[in-house]
């Protein structure tokens, strides 16, 4: 019980302070991560990619993969709800009072100050799932070897596909799906 709460204060807090959608979750979850254990890193990698394949937001689908991983259907159930409530709560009090104040100057301030905000959190979080899926210190460590500090197949699979998204106006589901595909044929899990 007491986990589940922590857990409920805990994706709370994110779901009120992770300005710039689901991705800004991300420094929040590594925060959890290290300060309570309930998922490593690579539990957030994958909860990463759980969520941009499955329908509905990044961040209420990370929410529900990590209070499922913790505590079950209850965790899942009960973060879900923790990370929406400060969104819903807060939206409701600014849609009561953003028609008093739409030409406010202080206002319109307000929203460009949070825009860089959003970015530079974003960008925290892209800058962690980089080094969880593609550098990979243990090998490197281990071996000493520059080469074993990458991950190969995920680099060239990345940069691939980075291209590939560049160039075709493809759906996002397509790249997903592919790069499922590529996992599985050229076992990214196993080196």
């Amino acid at each position: 019980m007491k986990t589940l709460i922590l857990m409920m204060l805990q994706f709370f807090k994110t779901g009120l302070f992770s300005v710039g959608g689901g991705l800004a979750t991300l420094p929040f979850l590594y925060e959890m991560s290290d300060q309570f254990g309930w998922f490593s890193h690579d539990d957030v990698a994958n909860m990463i990619a759980v969520s941009e394949s499955t329908p509905g937001a990044i961040g209420i689908n990370m929410a529900t993969y990590a209070g499922f991983k913790t505590s079950g259907i209850i965790g899942g159930i009960l973060s879900t709800i923790a990370l929406a409530a400060p969104s819903i709560i807060v939206i409701l009090i600014v849609a009561t009072i953003l028609e008093k104040f739409r030409k406010s100057k202080v206002v319109s301030n307000v929203f460009y100050g949070l825009r860089p905000a959003s970015i530079a959190m974003i960008s925290a979080a892209g800058i962690n799932v980089a080094k969880t899926s593609i550098i990979n210190v243990d090998a490197f460590s281990k071996s000493g070897l520059f080469s074993s500090l990458f991950s190969w197949k995920a680099v060239v699979l990345a940069v691939l596909l980075f291209l590939a998204q560049k160039k075709w106006n493809f759906h996002p589901f397509f790249f997903i799906a592919v790069s499922a595909v590529v996992g599985i044929v050229f076992r990214f899990a196993t080196g």
